[in-house]
């Protein structure tokens, strides 16, 4: 007997307060164990977690579940003051533990503790996943975390406190390779069930199941991604068989017609040229039975024409055929002799001269973020610059696309954002934009808040793309975050044409390697 499953969706959907629908009637279920949930950037995977987690209501249909959902957004929001306790999810208790045994014997102090009186010890097990971190870092500011650390800080939270569903999104977004081997250890060994939103090809190789959103549908799977990648091209394969056995059939049938046709207007002819020399009522029943023959010919022909046009579309259907992304970015024609940039690491320094690519790599939490920080100027990696590291620009304007992508306006649209980048543009073309980059319809005038991340990177990108003067050197960090594998391959594609400076930091290996690199600078 199957188990049940832990997750249910029944007819959902889902529509945002303007109108735009992000779910339609969706029926589908996640079992019991580790789930894949993949999909193109803007499938709705994302909203459909924030469904499952109770911070979105249902338009209509419903969506159930087994029991308590445990939640890791694909941004984190860290609120002033908070520290690794707080992501860990213990602040509270071990704040009243900490009271007790200073002698505060105050009843909400125990209410808070309940039978956790181990918490301390618990905490620091689930930080021992946690590259750089232990038991003495409960205290430790979230704001001088990684990113990397902070999403693995996270995750332990959420083994720690236990619940019995855990969704995941997009988890493996800033980790470097010891941290995502980390990650794919508490993946591995994770109780309950657990689904991940992801793009990430290794992380789902660590799946029971895999369930594709698109088209408003899902498919379910039961294996990893890629043994799902292989179904998909075997049946694609058969598809794409059925389509052209289709179109012959359908050109065969097209050629039958038209010799009907002519058939039929050879024995009018014929038949007329005889009337001529008939009795008028003898060529009128002539003529009469000829037109009925040629109507019943003429519906056969036209039937079986119609049904094999019926198939080739039918077969079309099921042939997969995704949108891209056009990406352009404008042309700044940086002379090969022009100094962009000078980055220094450890006392040995890289001059970025004309359109070269310069790779900033090293483990989480070195401070790659915050030397690109000081080489667009913002003042915080001013005011704290790292050791031994510095950066200068020696052109402007930079185009800078932020790892949180926390440089758009929440509240604002997805057209007042980009408006801001590019007010002299009209809107009409900056919708043309935007649609270039598949951000259209009413997801242009909906708050940046409410899209995806994918979606959101998109809106980001088209700030660069429409900048004027166009930028001279992109500072990129963590771009492939929240990207689907098609909009990755489009990105290299916009970037290896892009003739300014490009310094980049990521922990895609294989990323790295298609932009065909001038020079790395590691951070240790």
């Amino acid at each position: 007997m199957p188990a049940t499953p832990s997750v249910v969706l029944d007819d959902l959907t889902f529509t945002w307060p303007d109108g735009s629908v992000a779910l339609d009637h969706l029926t589908t279920a996640f079992g019991r164990g580790r789930t894949g949930l993949v999909g193109r950037n803007g499938a709705g995977k994302s909203t459909l977690v924030r469904l499952a987690t109770g911070r979105l209501h249902p338009t209509s249909g419903s969506i159930r579940t087994s029991g308590p959902v445990d939640h890791l957004p694909q941004r984190l929001h860290a609120r002033p003051g908070d520290t690794v306790a707080d992501l860990l999810g213990v602040r509270a208790t071990l704040t009243a533990l900490r009271a007790v045994l200073g002698g505060d014997a105050s009843p909400e102090h125990f209410d808070a503790i309940g039978d956790d009186w181990h918490v301390e010890e618990r905490a620091a097990a689930a930080l021992a996943h946690v590259p750089g971190l232990g038991g003495a870092d409960l205290d430790r500011p979230v704001g001088t975390l990684s990113g990397g650390q902070a999403v693995l800080t996270a995750v332990a939270g959420i083994r720690l406190r236990g619940r019995p569903i855990a969704l995941l999104d997009e988890p493996t977004n800033n980790l470097d390779r010891r941290a995502r081997a980390a990650l794919l250890d508490l993946v591995d060994g994770w109780n309950g069930t657990l689904v991940v939103v992801s793009h990430d090809r290794e992380l789902l190789e660590h799946v029971d199941e895999t369930v594709e959103l698109r088209s408003g549908s899902a498919t379910v799977f039961g294996g990893t991604f890629s043994a799902y990648e292989e179904h998909l091209a075997v049946q694609q394969a058969a598809v794409e068989r059925e389509v052209r056995v289709a179109e012959q059939r359908h050109r065969a049938e097209q050629r039958q017609r038209i010799e009907a046709e002519t058939k039929i207007a050879r024995r009018a002819r014929a038949g007329r040229e005889a009337a001529r020399s008939m009795p008028k009522i003898l060529a009128n029943e002539q003529r009469k039975q000829a037109e009925q023959t040629a109507g019943r010919l003429r519906a056969a022909h036209g039937s079986a024409e119609a049904q094999a046009r019926s198939a080739v579309q039918e077969a079309e259907l099921r042939l997969r055929d995704d949108e891209s992304l056009h990406v352009t970015l404008p042309d700044p024609r940086v002379p090969a002799s022009r100094r962009i940039a000078t980055v220094t690491v450890r006392g040995r320094s890289v001059v970025v001269q004309g359109p070269e690519r310069v790779a900033v790599t090293g483990a989480n939490g070195v401070g790659k973020t915050t030397l690109l920080e000081q080489l667009v100027g913002l003042p915080g990696a001013r005011e704290h610059p790292l050791p031994d590291t510095a950066a200068a620009p020696h052109v402007d304007p930079i185009g800078y696309l932020p790892q949180r992508r926390d440089a758009l306006d929440d509240g604002a649209t997805v057209l007042e954002n980009v408006r801001r980048a590019a007010s002299h543009v009209p809107d009409a073309e900056l919708r043309n934009q935007l649609a270039r980059l598949l951000v259209r319809g009413d997801t242009v005038d909906r708050p940046v808040a409410t899209v995806s991340g994918g979606e959101r990177f998109r809106v980001a990108l088209a700030t660069l793309v429409l900048a004027d003067p166009p930028p001279q050197l992109l500072v990129l960090d963590e771009p492939t975050n929240d990207l689907d594998l098609t909009s990755v391959d489009q990105l290299v594609d916009a970037l290896r044409a892009y003739r300014g400076a490009l310094v980049v930091v990521s922990h895609d290996e294989v990323f790295l390697d298609r932009l065909s690199l001038t020079a790395r600078l590691e951070l240790v």
